[in-house]
Protein backbone atom coordinates (compact mmCIF):
# COMPACT_ATOMS: atom_id res chain seq x y z
CA UNK A 1 0.00 0.00 0.00
CA UNK A 2 1.20 3.53 -0.65
CA UNK A 3 2.31 5.64 2.29
CA UNK A 4 -0.52 7.95 3.37
CA UNK A 5 0.68 11.53 3.76
CA UNK A 6 -1.14 14.70 4.77
CA UNK A 7 1.00 17.63 3.62
CA UNK A 8 -1.99 20.03 3.71
CA UNK A 9 -3.11 19.27 7.26
CA UNK A 10 -3.66 22.29 9.50
CA UNK A 11 -6.47 24.76 10.01
CA UNK A 12 -6.66 27.84 7.78
CA UNK A 13 -9.12 29.36 10.23
CA UNK A 14 -6.38 31.13 12.18
CA UNK A 15 -4.17 33.11 9.86
CA UNK A 16 -1.64 34.61 9.94
CA UNK A 17 -0.10 32.67 12.81
CA UNK A 18 1.91 35.56 14.18
CA UNK A 19 2.76 36.87 17.62
CA UNK A 20 0.26 39.01 19.47
CA UNK A 21 1.24 42.66 19.69
CA UNK A 22 0.91 42.70 23.47
CA UNK A 23 0.04 40.39 26.32
CA UNK A 24 -3.22 42.21 27.11
CA UNK A 25 -5.80 40.80 24.71
CA UNK A 26 -7.51 43.15 22.27
CA UNK A 27 -11.33 43.21 22.05
CA UNK A 28 -12.78 44.26 18.69
CA UNK A 29 -16.52 44.02 19.29
CA UNK A 30 -18.89 44.28 22.25
CA UNK A 31 -22.32 42.87 22.95
CA UNK A 32 -25.30 45.20 22.82
CA UNK A 33 -26.89 45.72 26.21
CA UNK A 34 -29.61 48.03 27.55
CA UNK A 35 -28.44 47.45 31.13
CA UNK A 36 -26.21 50.29 32.32
CA UNK A 37 -22.97 48.64 33.42
CA UNK A 38 -19.57 47.79 31.99
CA UNK A 39 -19.65 44.88 29.57
CA UNK A 40 -16.44 43.15 30.61
CA UNK A 41 -14.00 42.31 33.37
CA UNK A 42 -10.50 40.85 33.71
CA UNK A 43 -8.56 38.55 36.02
CA UNK A 44 -5.44 36.44 36.28
CA UNK A 45 -5.46 32.77 35.36
CA UNK A 46 -4.55 30.66 38.38
CA UNK A 47 -4.99 27.05 37.27
CA UNK A 48 -7.51 24.23 37.01
CA UNK A 49 -9.32 21.85 39.29
CA UNK A 50 -12.63 19.98 39.18
CA UNK A 51 -15.96 20.30 40.96
CA UNK A 52 -18.81 17.92 41.75
CA UNK A 53 -22.06 19.52 40.63
CA UNK A 54 -25.68 18.54 40.01
CA UNK A 55 -26.43 18.31 36.29
CA UNK A 56 -29.22 20.77 35.39
CA UNK A 57 -29.28 20.71 31.59
CA UNK A 58 -32.80 19.85 30.48
CA UNK A 59 -31.86 17.42 27.69
CA UNK A 60 -28.98 15.72 29.48
CA UNK A 61 -29.27 11.98 30.15
CA UNK A 62 -27.68 12.51 33.56
CA UNK A 63 -30.02 15.33 34.64
CA UNK A 64 -30.34 15.50 38.41
CA UNK A 65 -27.25 13.35 38.96
CA UNK A 66 -23.92 14.46 40.39
CA UNK A 67 -21.25 14.87 37.72
CA UNK A 68 -17.61 16.00 37.64
CA UNK A 69 -16.82 19.23 35.75
CA UNK A 70 -13.38 20.67 34.93
CA UNK A 71 -13.08 24.33 35.95
CA UNK A 72 -10.53 27.10 35.53
CA UNK A 73 -9.78 29.38 38.47
CA UNK A 74 -9.43 33.09 37.63
CA UNK A 75 -8.41 35.47 40.41
CA UNK A 76 -10.35 38.70 39.96
CA UNK A 77 -9.29 41.53 42.30
CA UNK A 78 -11.43 44.68 41.90
CA UNK A 79 -10.57 46.83 38.88
CA UNK A 80 -10.33 50.62 38.99
CA UNK A 81 -11.60 53.24 36.57
CA UNK A 82 -8.72 55.42 35.42
CA UNK A 83 -10.77 57.68 33.16
CA UNK A 84 -13.14 58.08 30.26
CA UNK A 85 -12.34 58.05 26.53
CA UNK A 86 -14.67 59.75 24.05
CA UNK A 87 -15.11 58.64 20.44
CA UNK A 88 -16.43 60.22 17.27
CA UNK A 89 -16.90 58.75 13.79
CA UNK A 90 -14.17 59.87 11.40
CA UNK A 91 -12.92 58.91 7.95
CA UNK A 92 -11.50 55.61 9.22
CA UNK A 93 -14.30 54.66 11.59
CA UNK A 94 -14.38 55.62 15.26
CA UNK A 95 -11.59 57.93 16.36
CA UNK A 96 -10.71 58.97 19.92
CA UNK A 97 -11.30 62.70 20.41
CA UNK A 98 -10.59 63.21 24.12
CA UNK A 99 -9.46 61.46 27.32
CA UNK A 100 -10.46 62.51 30.82
CA UNK A 101 -8.44 60.96 33.65
CA UNK A 102 -9.36 60.66 37.30
CA UNK A 103 -7.41 62.60 39.91
CA UNK A 104 -7.41 59.51 42.18
CA UNK A 105 -4.97 57.28 40.30
CA UNK A 106 -2.81 54.71 42.12
CA UNK A 107 0.93 55.28 42.01
CA UNK A 108 1.38 51.77 40.51
CA UNK A 109 -0.24 53.04 37.31
CA UNK A 110 2.90 55.11 36.79
CA UNK A 111 4.65 51.85 35.93
CA UNK A 112 2.39 51.59 32.87
CA UNK A 113 1.87 55.19 31.67
CA UNK A 114 3.32 58.64 32.26
CA UNK A 115 1.26 60.07 35.08
CA UNK A 116 -0.17 63.55 34.40
CA UNK A 117 0.95 66.38 36.70
CA UNK A 118 -2.16 68.46 36.17
CA UNK A 119 -5.74 67.33 35.54
CA UNK A 120 -7.21 69.99 33.27
CA UNK A 121 -10.01 68.19 31.44
CA UNK A 122 -13.34 67.35 32.99
CA UNK A 123 -16.10 65.10 31.69
CA UNK A 124 -18.55 67.99 31.31
CA UNK A 125 -16.06 69.89 29.11
CA UNK A 126 -16.37 67.32 26.30
CA UNK A 127 -19.40 68.14 24.14
CA UNK A 128 -18.79 66.84 20.62
CA UNK A 129 -18.73 63.01 20.82
CA UNK A 130 -20.79 60.01 19.77
CA UNK A 131 -19.69 57.26 22.14
CA UNK A 132 -17.61 56.76 25.26
CA UNK A 133 -15.80 53.93 27.05
CA UNK A 134 -14.10 53.53 30.41
CA UNK A 135 -10.33 53.23 30.82
CA UNK A 136 -9.80 50.41 33.31
CA UNK A 137 -6.67 49.22 35.11
CA UNK A 138 -6.10 46.10 37.19
CA UNK A 139 -4.67 45.69 40.69
CA UNK A 140 -2.13 42.83 40.55
CA UNK A 141 -0.76 43.96 43.93
CA UNK A 142 -3.87 42.40 45.50
CA UNK A 143 -2.80 38.96 44.22
CA UNK A 144 0.16 36.79 45.11
CA UNK A 145 1.72 36.61 41.63
CA UNK A 146 4.51 39.04 42.54
CA UNK A 147 3.53 41.71 40.04
CA UNK A 148 3.05 45.45 40.54
CA UNK A 149 2.62 46.80 37.01
CA UNK A 150 -1.10 46.97 36.18
CA UNK A 151 -2.73 46.41 32.80
CA UNK A 152 -4.68 49.26 31.21
CA UNK A 153 -7.45 48.71 28.67
CA UNK A 154 -10.83 49.95 27.44
CA UNK A 155 -14.19 48.53 28.47
CA UNK A 156 -17.50 49.43 26.80
CA UNK A 157 -20.64 50.45 28.69
CA UNK A 158 -24.22 49.35 28.09
CA UNK A 159 -27.21 51.68 27.79
CA UNK A 160 -27.92 54.89 25.90
CA UNK A 161 -25.48 57.76 25.39
CA UNK A 162 -26.81 59.79 28.32
CA UNK A 163 -26.89 56.74 30.59
CA UNK A 164 -23.29 55.93 29.69
CA UNK A 165 -22.22 59.47 30.58
CA UNK A 166 -24.00 59.35 33.95
CA UNK A 167 -22.45 55.95 34.72
CA UNK A 168 -18.97 57.22 33.81
CA UNK A 169 -19.35 60.22 36.13
CA UNK A 170 -20.39 57.92 38.96
CA UNK A 171 -17.63 55.33 38.54
CA UNK A 172 -14.57 57.40 37.56
CA UNK A 173 -11.82 56.90 40.12
CA UNK A 174 -13.71 54.13 41.97
CA UNK A 175 -13.47 50.33 42.16
CA UNK A 176 -15.71 47.84 40.38
CA UNK A 177 -16.08 44.27 41.62
CA UNK A 178 -16.77 41.23 39.47
CA UNK A 179 -20.19 40.62 41.10
CA UNK A 180 -21.23 44.11 39.98
CA UNK A 181 -20.84 43.01 36.36
CA UNK A 182 -21.63 39.28 36.17
CA UNK A 183 -23.58 36.69 38.08
CA UNK A 184 -23.31 32.91 38.35
CA UNK A 185 -24.58 31.10 35.26
CA UNK A 186 -23.77 33.90 32.79
CA UNK A 187 -22.22 33.18 29.42
CA UNK A 188 -19.03 35.10 28.67
CA UNK A 189 -16.55 35.40 25.79
CA UNK A 190 -12.91 34.84 26.70
CA UNK A 191 -10.10 36.89 25.14
CA UNK A 192 -6.55 35.80 25.93
CA UNK A 193 -3.07 35.32 24.49
CA UNK A 194 -1.99 31.67 24.30
CA UNK A 195 1.21 30.09 25.62
CA UNK A 196 4.20 31.04 23.45
CA UNK A 197 6.25 28.16 22.02
CA UNK A 198 8.65 30.12 19.82
CA UNK A 199 9.65 29.01 16.32
CA UNK A 200 8.51 25.44 15.60
CA UNK A 201 8.55 23.11 12.61
CA UNK A 202 5.55 22.13 10.48
CA UNK A 203 4.96 18.82 12.29
CA UNK A 204 4.34 20.56 15.62
CA UNK A 205 2.87 23.73 14.10
CA UNK A 206 0.36 22.17 11.68
CA UNK A 207 0.31 18.48 12.61
CA UNK A 208 1.42 17.15 9.22
CA UNK A 209 2.49 13.51 8.96
CA UNK A 210 6.11 12.39 9.02
CA UNK A 211 7.46 11.31 5.65
CA UNK A 212 9.03 7.94 4.91
CA UNK A 213 12.49 7.31 6.27
CA UNK A 214 13.58 6.78 2.64
CA UNK A 215 12.50 10.26 1.56
CA UNK A 216 15.24 12.58 0.31
CA UNK A 217 16.60 15.57 2.22
CA UNK A 218 13.93 15.85 4.95
CA UNK A 219 11.49 13.75 6.95
CA UNK A 220 9.68 16.42 8.94
CA UNK A 221 9.02 18.69 5.95
CA UNK A 222 5.75 19.04 4.00
CA UNK A 223 7.08 17.33 0.87
CA UNK A 224 5.52 18.79 -2.27
CA UNK A 225 5.34 22.58 -2.28
CA UNK A 226 2.40 22.56 -4.68
CA UNK A 227 2.07 22.72 -8.46
CA UNK A 228 4.10 25.30 -10.41
CA UNK A 229 1.91 28.38 -10.85
CA UNK A 230 4.55 30.93 -11.75
CA UNK A 231 4.17 32.92 -8.54
CA UNK A 232 7.95 32.72 -7.93
CA UNK A 233 7.57 31.96 -4.23
CA UNK A 234 6.15 29.32 -1.87
CA UNK A 235 2.47 29.95 -1.20
CA UNK A 236 1.42 30.73 2.36
CA UNK A 237 -0.94 27.72 2.35
CA UNK A 238 2.03 25.35 2.50
CA UNK A 239 2.71 24.17 6.05
CA UNK A 240 6.07 25.64 6.98
CA UNK A 241 7.90 26.41 10.19
CA UNK A 242 7.28 29.67 12.04
CA UNK A 243 5.89 31.30 15.14
CA UNK A 244 3.87 28.92 17.32
CA UNK A 245 1.82 30.12 20.27
CA UNK A 246 1.49 33.59 21.78
CA UNK A 247 -1.53 34.14 19.52
CA UNK A 248 -4.62 36.15 20.37
CA UNK A 249 -7.57 33.78 20.71
CA UNK A 250 -11.27 34.19 21.52
CA UNK A 251 -13.54 31.49 22.99
CA UNK A 252 -17.28 32.01 22.94
CA UNK A 253 -19.97 31.18 25.49
CA UNK A 254 -18.03 29.99 28.52
CA UNK A 255 -20.19 29.58 31.63
CA UNK A 256 -19.45 31.12 35.02
CA UNK A 257 -20.10 28.40 37.61
CA UNK A 258 -19.17 30.32 40.75
CA UNK A 259 -18.22 33.81 41.93
CA UNK A 260 -16.43 33.64 45.26
CA UNK A 261 -15.31 36.25 47.78
CA UNK A 262 -13.66 33.87 50.27
CA UNK A 263 -10.23 32.63 49.04
CA UNK A 264 -10.33 29.77 51.58
CA UNK A 265 -13.02 28.08 49.45
CA UNK A 266 -10.42 27.48 46.74
CA UNK A 267 -7.31 26.95 48.90
CA UNK A 268 -5.58 24.11 47.04
CA UNK A 269 -3.30 21.97 49.22
CA UNK A 270 0.29 23.08 48.66
CA UNK A 271 -0.84 25.95 46.44
CA UNK A 272 -1.57 25.98 42.70
CA UNK A 273 1.62 25.06 40.76
CA UNK A 274 3.34 28.13 39.25
CA UNK A 275 0.78 30.42 40.87
CA UNK A 276 0.48 29.95 44.62
CA UNK A 277 -2.64 30.73 46.64
CA UNK A 278 -5.64 32.80 45.60
CA UNK A 279 -5.78 35.90 47.85
CA UNK A 280 -8.77 37.88 46.58
CA UNK A 281 -12.05 37.39 44.73
CA UNK A 282 -12.22 34.63 42.15
CA UNK A 283 -14.50 33.00 39.60
CA UNK A 284 -14.76 29.43 38.36
CA UNK A 285 -15.25 29.06 34.61
CA UNK A 286 -16.38 25.77 33.08
CA UNK A 287 -13.66 24.14 30.96
CA UNK A 288 -10.16 25.21 30.04
CA UNK A 289 -8.86 28.56 28.81
CA UNK A 290 -6.03 29.85 26.65
CA UNK A 291 -2.82 31.16 28.19
CA UNK A 292 -0.34 30.14 30.90
CA UNK A 293 -0.59 30.71 34.65
CA UNK A 294 -0.64 34.37 35.81
CA UNK A 295 -1.73 35.66 32.37
CA UNK A 296 -4.48 38.27 32.14
CA UNK A 297 -7.80 36.84 30.95
CA UNK A 298 -10.45 39.24 29.67
CA UNK A 299 -14.05 37.99 29.78
CA UNK A 300 -16.92 39.99 28.32
CA UNK A 301 -20.66 39.66 27.93
CA UNK A 302 -21.37 37.07 25.23
CA UNK A 303 -21.79 38.62 21.77
CA UNK A 304 -23.68 35.61 20.36
CA UNK A 305 -25.03 33.64 23.35
CA UNK A 306 -26.35 30.12 22.99
CA UNK A 307 -30.15 30.51 23.07
CA UNK A 308 -30.77 26.90 24.12
CA UNK A 309 -28.46 27.36 27.08
CA UNK A 310 -29.49 26.61 30.68
CA UNK A 311 -29.15 30.03 32.31
CA UNK A 312 -28.81 28.80 35.89
CA UNK A 313 -25.43 27.47 36.97
CA UNK A 314 -25.38 23.87 38.25
CA UNK A 315 -25.35 23.59 42.04
CA UNK A 316 -21.78 22.87 43.17
CA UNK A 317 -21.60 20.17 45.85
CA UNK A 318 -17.81 20.07 46.32
CA UNK A 319 -14.62 21.63 44.97
CA UNK A 320 -11.50 19.50 44.69
CA UNK A 321 -8.79 21.01 46.91
CA UNK A 322 -6.32 18.12 46.56
CA UNK A 323 -2.73 18.92 45.67
CA UNK A 324 -2.03 19.50 41.98
CA UNK A 325 1.71 18.91 42.40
Amino acid sequence: MPNIRKPRKGSMQYWPRKRAKKETARVRSWAKSKEVKILGFAGYKAGMTHVIATENRTKSKSKGEEISLPVTIIECPPIKVAGVRFYKTGYNGKEAVSDVLSDKLDKELGRRISMPKKFKNKIDDVKDYEDLVLLIYTQPKATGIGKKRPELFEVAIGGSKDEKLAYAKEKIGSEIKVEDVFKEGDQVDIHAVTIGKGNQGPVKRFGIALRSHKSEKTIRGPGSLGGWKGQAHVMYRVAYSGQTGYHLRTEYNKQILKIGNNPDEIKIKGGIPHFGFVKSQFILLKGSLAGPKKRLIRFNMATRPNKGFTKDAPAIKAISLESKQ
